[in-house]
């Protein structure tokens, strides 16, 4: 008798071995799930962060800016009262 014909569960492979396998998938699809939805959130997390430092940048420049109009606003008051 040939044994080519034979599924493996008759071969003498482990019966658990599809429920295993259908185990792994499932592990395997969350495993896949959790990692979308972790390096989705890195990703938010790395555009809010850019998105805070380019307003802090504004926010310095701008200061940076209106000090700058205070002190020559400021020297010009004062050659104002030397006149």
């Amino acid at each position: 008798m040939r044994l080519n014909h034979l599924p493996d569960i008759e071969k003498g492979a482990p019966f658990p071995y599809t429920f295993n396998w259908s185990i792994m998938v499932s592990g395997k699809r969350i495993a896949d799930v959790g990692y979308k939805l972790f390096s989705g959130s890195m990703m938010l997390l790395t555009v809010y962060g850019g998105y805070l430092c380019v307003l802090r940048a504004q926010r310095y420049m701008q200061r940076q800016k209106q000090l700058q109009l205070a002190a020559q606003n400021e020297s010009t008051a004062s050659e104002t009262i030397k006149d």
